[in-house]
């Protein structure tokens, strides 16, 4: 009943969300631009937009740690959970963490990774910030190129009920202290975050396509999946 009942309110939150998404750009040529109209001036847009975030813009001031409490539906999946990442004393619950894991499988293959719990931690404090269910459009993806975070469990697509993907991104921005990649995609009204290969600075992004799954960088011919990414974590009792 507990379920069947969290799904219910979980079905209501994508609704609620998913009902603001706008239509997808119908006027995208293929040279990558399309028509942007702010009131009567309009001009040509590239489709991707992207640069480095200067150093100068990142966090400097330690993250005071997350409650960790997490209230997640599974957009592709029809999947719902409410836990919190922690242990009584303050160390990561694997249970929880392996419950986030299977909620972030690959829904093209139903493979499972360990998803980078740092990663959960900033999930939290968007939760905590926002105080609104989190929808999670896109997670581990193994059906994907390996250099997207994506393919290396570290990344995560995200909408929050009844909240503008412009204010997560802004406030996703205040958590970087380097290293993450944050993205946002108008038209599908969901914002990517993700943790970078060392050594990679952050990088900031705006992306009008309209595809269901965020990467940060222009999409190269796909390579095929080695396998090499963290082995999924296995539920403790």
């Amino acid at each position: 009943m507990r379920r069947q009942a969290l799904l219910s309110v979980a079905s209501l939150v994508l609704l609620s969300v998913t009902a603001q998404a706008a239509p997808a750009h119908k006027n995208v040529n293929d040279k990558g631009t399309f028509k942007q109209c702010v009131g009567k001036k309009c001009h040509k847009a590239e489709v991707f937009q992207g640069h480095n975030a200067p150093k100068a813009t990142y966090r400097t001031e330690p993250l005071e740690k997350p409650s960790g409490n997490i209230e997640l539906r599974a957009e592709n999946l029809g999947e719902a959970q409410t836990l919190n990442i922690y242990k009584a004393d303050g160390s990561f619950d694997d249970e929880s963490l392996a419950k986030l894991d299977d909620m972030f499988r690959c829904a093209k293959t139903g493979e499972v990774r360990a998803v980078r719990a740092e990663l959960y931690e900033q999930l939290s404090r968007i939760y905590d910030h926002f105080q609104k269910p989190i929808v999670l459009v896109s997670g581990f993806r193994f059906a994907e190129r390996d250099s997207s975070r994506h393919f290396h469990a570290s990344a995560m697509d995200i909408r929050v009920a009844d909240t503008s993907y412009k204010d997560v991104y802004a406030y996703a921005q205040t958590l970087d202290m380097g290293h993450m990649g944050i993205g946002q995609y108008p038209t599908t009204q969901f914002v990517h975050i993700d943790f970078r290969a060392p050594g990679e600075p952050s990088y900031r992004w705006t992306d009008y396509s309209g595809h269901g799954g965020g990467s940060g960088h222009k999409k190269p011919a796909a390579k095929k999946a080695t396998g090499h990414t963290q082995p999924a974590r296995k539920p403790v009792s």
